[in-house]
C-alpha cells in the first residue's frame, strides 16, 4: 500500500465527527433561522403549505432548508 492511500485511509475515518445535543440543536435553530429569513424575503410564513403551486422563491428556500439539514452533525 502506498504511502499516500494510508494518508488517504487514515484522514476518512479520522473525519467522522459526533455532536452533543446541545451543538445538534444549535445547528438546527441555525438552518431554522435562515429559511425563516428566507420565507419573509419573498413574503411568506414557513409552515404554510403552497403544494404544487409554490413559487420558485418558496422552492429556492426549501431547499437551502435541506441542503443546510443534511450538513448537521449527528450526536
Amino acid at each position: 500500500m502506498k504511502f499516500s492511500s494510508t494518508i488517504a485511509i487514515t484522514i476518512g475515518l479520522v473525519a467522522t465527527v459526533s455532536a452533543g445535543p446541545l451543538a445538534y440543536g444549535a445547528c438546527q435553530a441555525g438552518c431554522a433561522s435562515i429559511v425563516m429569513a428566507c420565507y419573509s424575503a419573498a413574503g411568506f410564513t414557513w409552515g404554510a403549505t403552497a403544494g404544487a403551486t409554490a413559487p420558485a422563491s418558496i422552492i429556492a428556500c426549501n431547499a437551502a432548508f435541506g441542503k443546510c439539514s443534511a450538513i448537521l452533525p449527528y450526536y
